[in-house]
């Protein structure tokens, strides 16, 4: 991590990735940057880092019959929820409030990290991101981002593959 002293959230996230020994495209340590600006959307991500649209994994926070479900999407789609909802056996998936995602990630809305919440989620993994040697996900604050893999993301966040889109 670059920079003086992260936010909590950042120390968080990069802690959850080095007790995961989580590894980036190259096989080296995933370590979270920080970006000169916040990223609050995929294109913004992808824009920040050079990379495409796609090789960014949203996770985007869903009420899921009012329990938790963190959904890691490639930027390039959009979730289909009814469709998502149906798959999974869930009556209700609405996209999550900004104090629901708070209380159960313990960040904000365009900063939430694959990792680092207090407690583990239930986690589904867009398969679209397999298509990428290397995905960029959120570090736990909007302006900071770390680099993995499609198989890390799962390993690392005890994910389900899904087709989401």
């Amino acid at each position: 991590m670059t920079g003086m002293q992260p936010h909590p959230n950042v120390q968080a996230v990069q802690r959850a990735l080095d007790d995961a020994g989580a590894r980036d495209g190259a096989g080296d340590a995933s370590q979270v940057r920080l970006l000169p600006e916040a990223v609050h959307t995929a294109a913004a991500a992808a824009e920040a880092l050079g990379v495409g649209v796609g090789a960014i994994a949203n996770s985007l926070i869903f009420d899921a019959d009012d329990a938790p479900l963190l959904v890691l999407t490639c930027g390039a789609h959009r979730v289909d929820a009814a469709g998502l909802a149906a798959s999974i056996g869930v009556t209700r998936l609405r996209r999550a409030t900004p104090e629901f995602v708070k209380e159960h990630t313990g960040q904000v809305i365009g900063g939430v990290a694959p990792v680092g919440h207090p407690r583990p989620l239930r986690t589904l993994v867009d398969t679209a991101l397999q298509e990428y040697d290397e995905v960029w996900a959120a570090g736990g604050v909007p302006q900071a981002v770390f680099p993995t893999t499609y198989a890390e993301l799962l390993r690392i966040t005890a994910g389900t593959p899904a087709d989401v889109a």
